[in-house]
């Protein structure tokens, strides 16, 4: 038996657990990773576990704490700005379509689900168009306990619209965002992580893209001291489409790390993955891992994804890990690559031959290689400040 039949997902509101021993094989693929609802399910990380050896697990001890009491209070501020035509509310555990879509596959996930007793609920109805953003704003009150969130983003049939996620000031945070693009929708979510040095965020996006839909995810990390998104994308819909993008700018002392997902599992869905990251200054960390599962029936699959990471400065890491699944032959294409360098020298030496300073020939370079990511997010205010924060980031290592 695999370790996901010795572990059966349980609905929420039962009572009935397991004693969380998962198995004695070690789990290889993102697949095969149990689920539960119930934190008891899962131990306490040591970072020899797959989705934590590359995490700094003694700076997230936190969130690892069980502790009911933490999760309320002004640990967390959550305010949403809602155009008209957007439907808010709240869901308890049990109320659709919470629980639809979302299976915790890590601790910090079944805690932020089991001590959010009210998750925010944003609905854009059947054929309704949202032309501005919905802006979710999450700030923090302090980094000495942990507070736990669970957001639920639904795009009804043939719905256009754009969710915004923003993160500031200081906090430890674990986070679940839930996301249901139903047939014909179109919906864009971008989560934008600009938290002071001292917080913590980890947070699990598990979303279901139905028949002829598209999802745009995006994320953007600049802030934190340790912040960890792992979107998780089931391409269930014949037609579907997701398009998953990723922008990190990692310091000294920060480690940015995401760990990707996309499930093909309906017939001609296409998927388009590309996350890219800077870093610089001494212990600056980035940490990728993509997985793309193409499953039996997902017969007509183009999927594609890469990572890129530029390092600026000795002293900083990038790890990065692409991984394929493929268990059907009948795809029009599939592919990954991964790539980490330094500056390019030809890029640097072309700049400077006709009269540009050094500084500002590497301010070009690293612009010039962050924009891809920036011109995808599609809402012009956000872009624009997007590029003052990466000016403000080669501002500080001008002055180091």
């Amino acid at each position: 038996m695999t370790a996901a039949t010795q572990a059966p997902i349980v609905a929420p509101g039962s009572t009935a657990h397991t004693d969380g021993a998962w198995g004695v094989a070690p789990i290889q693929t993102r697949s095969e990773r149990p689920r539960s609802y119930d934190p008891a399910d899962f131990a306490t990380p040591t970072g020899r576990e797959v989705n934590w050896k590359h995490t700094p697990i003694d700076r997230l001890a936190v969130l690892f704490q069980d502790a009911e009491a933490d999760a309320s209070g002004d640990a967390i501020v959550v305010a949403v700005d809602a155009p008209d035509g957007v439907v808010t509310g709240s869901l308890r555990v049990g109320a659709a379509p919470r629980g639809d879509v979302f299976q915790p596959e890590d601790l910090t996930a079944a805690l932020a689900w089991s001590r959010t007793d009210d998750a925010l609920h944003v609905r854009i109805p059947d054929g309704v168009e949202i032309a501005e953003p919905v802006v979710i704003t999450t700030t923090g009150g302090g980094a000495d306990r942990a507070a736990h969130d669970h957001i639920v983003i639904e795009a009804g049939a043939n719905a256009h619209a754009t969710v915004l996620l923003r993160h500031g000031g200081a906090a430890a945070l674990a986070q679940n965002v839930e996301i249901v693009v139903r047939d014909g929708a179109h919906l864009e979510v971008v989560t934008v992580q600009q938290w002071d040095d001292e917080a913590v965020h980890t947070a699990s996006h598990q979303a279901r893209v139905d028949r002829d839909a598209t999802l745009r995810h995006i994320v953007v990390s600049f802030g934190g001291g340790v912040v960890r998104v792992n979107p998780s994308v089931e391409l269930a819909g014949t037609g579907s489409r997701a398009e998953l993008y990723g922008l990190s700018y990692s310091d000294a002392g920060q480690h940015l790390e995401s760990q990707v997902y996309l499930h093909h599992k309906g017939a001609d869905t296409t998927g388009d993955v590309l996350y890219k990251g800077a870093l610089q200054g001494d212990g600056a960390r980035s940490v990728w891992i993509g997985d793309v599962l193409i499953g039996a029936n997902a017969v007509g699959t183009d999927s594609y994804e890469a990572n890129r990471n530029l390092v600026l400065t000795e002293g900083a890491r990038a790890d990065s890990i692409p991984n394929l699944e493929i268990e059907t032959g009948d795809i029009r294409g599939a592919g990954h690559a991964s790539a980490t360098g330094r500056f390019d020298d030809e890029q640097l030496f072309y700049l400077q031959a006709r009269g540009i300073a050094e500084d500002e020939a590497r301010r070009m370079v690293v612009l010039g290689f962050l924009s891809e990511i920036v011109q995808k997010v599609g809402v012009a205010e956000l872009e624009a400040e997007l590029f003052d924060a990466i000016e403000t980031e080669l501002a500080q290592e001008a002055l180091r």
